[in-house]
């Protein structure tokens, strides 16, 4: 996979992605950015949030499960010294639909321990934990 990062001035990036896909990055004003953009640090979360959400509502799918909506949400705590790793981690699975509560726990337990590359990346660093609501229709 080759991606590309091309500096556009200030602390912005524009980013080509594997699949010809392009973001930008900045970094806040208090480090020397614009605040334009997401972080690069932020787009490692919202990865993780974007994987396992694809994966816990296809494993749900497939165990046909009537799931109508999904939001992850993430909330996470860096280390204050550099490299400023993430060290926690909190994924909230906010479900809609009349979903089975042992099917859904089965789902985000494959997600975060078999099937999400970027869990299995930063679980290295961090300690990740998860709540779930469900909301029937």
């Amino acid at each position: 996979m080759k991606m590309t990062a091309t500096w556009t001035g200030g602390m912005r990036f524009v980013y080509a992605s594997g699949t010809g896909h392009a973001l930008v990055t900045d970094a806040p004003q208090e480090n020397g950015g614009g605040g334009t953009a997401s972080t690069p640090m932020e787009l490692l979360i919202l990865g993780l949030i974007g994987c396992t959400g694809v994966d816990v509502t296809s494993i749900l799918i497939k165990m046909k499960e009537p799931i109508e909506g999904l939001t992850v949400t993430a909330e996470s705590e860096r280390a204050e010294t550099h490299p400023k790793v993430f060290t926690k981690i909190h994924l909230k699975y906010h479900v809609k639909g009349a979903v089975n509560i042992k099917k859904l726990e089965r789902a985000i337990k494959l997600s975060e321990n078999t099937y999400c590359s970027a869990s299995a990346m930063l679980g290295k660093t961090a300690e990740i934990t998860n709540e779930y609501l469900i909301e029937k229709a």
